[in-house]
């Protein structure tokens, strides 16, 4: 048990420090760039072996209450380090990405997103991931191991099955940070992301309960008064976010495809709508008082070169 608990946490940060280090060499990104693509391939890497875990420990159990399957409790061990890593790798992605926008500014103002400072920041735009990470290690994880006693492998392997959206979601987060969110990738991307994460993750706790309904024989809306308290907490709980979050990604969905909207017309009553007629108002007072102006220099003019000749002539 603890060795893979310890294989988990030399794993996850190995393979972080490993592939940035690789692509500040082979690549010749910055840190930042590096930083942030391999927390992205962490994730992705980590996503891929939960959803082959998953897709192993459902097909194998026949009795989706009874049976059970060593990889269940294996990988659970393995993984739970990964979110506490993850913690890790959002507020290093986070420095940076404050560091880039305090460029150019003073020592001071940049060196406040390294303290205490920094992370209050952090959590404050990060707050509901780092709470369900925290609420993955504090409670999905005992539960899973403690108070299931080696039943329901079934429901356990198909909650890992939510990890396959995560790989589109970390490869449209790296397409938009090198600028490529009008490409044909991250359409399709985009597409897959969309897919995946409401399949995977919306109706996730709705086939859960479905599923049990199913084997009990009793009605969907009996299903929570006969699951134990500790599936209704976390599904209460993480379900929420899931809506949450899919909300989010479809809007930015919406206003990636949306046109754009046309500049809203001027009223007739506004100065500015017909610019012409603002010119035409002011010139002839600029015309007029020029006028007046020159007319009045070329009068002064003409009285002055007849008081001269007047003066001539009396020579």
């Amino acid at each position: 048990m603890l060795l893979l608990v310890a294989a988990g946490s030399v794993f996850f940060p190995g393979l972080f420090l490993f592939c940035k280090q690789t692509f500040k060499q082979l690549k010749g990104w910055s840190e930042k760039d590096a930083a942030m693509v391999s927390a992205r391939l962490v994730s992705a890497v980590q996503a891929v072996m939960a959803t082959a875990a998953g897709c192993v420990i459902a097909t194998s159990c026949r009795d989706i209450v009874e049976d059970s399957h060593w990889l269940t409790e294996a990988y659970i061990l393995f993984a739970t380090p990964y979110f506490l890593y993850d913690v890790f790798a959002m507020f290093v992605c986070h420095q940076h990405k404050q560091q880039v926008k305090g460029h150019g500014e003073s020592d001071v103002t940049t060196a406040r997103y390294h303290g205490a400072a920094g992370f209050h920041g952090f959590l404050r735009r990060e707050k509901l991931m780092v709470l369900h990470h925290v609420f993955m290690v504090a409670f999905c994880c005992p539960a899973s191991l403690l108070w299931r006693q080696g039943k329901g492998d079934f429901f356990q392997g198909v909650l890992f099955l939510c990890e396959l959206s995560t790989p589109f979601v970390s490869l449209a987060k790296v397409l938009i940070q090198f600028h490529l969110q009008h490409t044909l990738l991250h359409k399709v991307n985009g597409c897959l992301m969309l897919l995946s994460f409401f399949s995977c993750r919306v109706l996730l706790f709705p086939f859960l309960y479905y599923a049990y309904s199913r084997y009990a024989s009793v009605p969907l809306y009996a299903v929570p008064m006969l699951a134990p308290w500790q599936c209704n907490l976390g599904a209460c709980l993480l379900w929420p976010m899931q809506l949450y979050w899919f909300t989010l990604i479809c809007r930015k969905a919406l206003r990636a495809i949306a046109p754009k909207e046309p500049r809203r017309k001027l009223s007739a009553r506004s100065p500015l709508k017909n610019p012409e007629s603002v010119a035409l108002n002011l010139t002839p007072r600029y015309t007029k008082s020029r006028e007046n102006t020159t007319g009045q220099r070329e009068t002064n003019g003409s009285k002055d070169v007849a008081k001269l000749l007047w003066m001539y002539d009396r020579r």
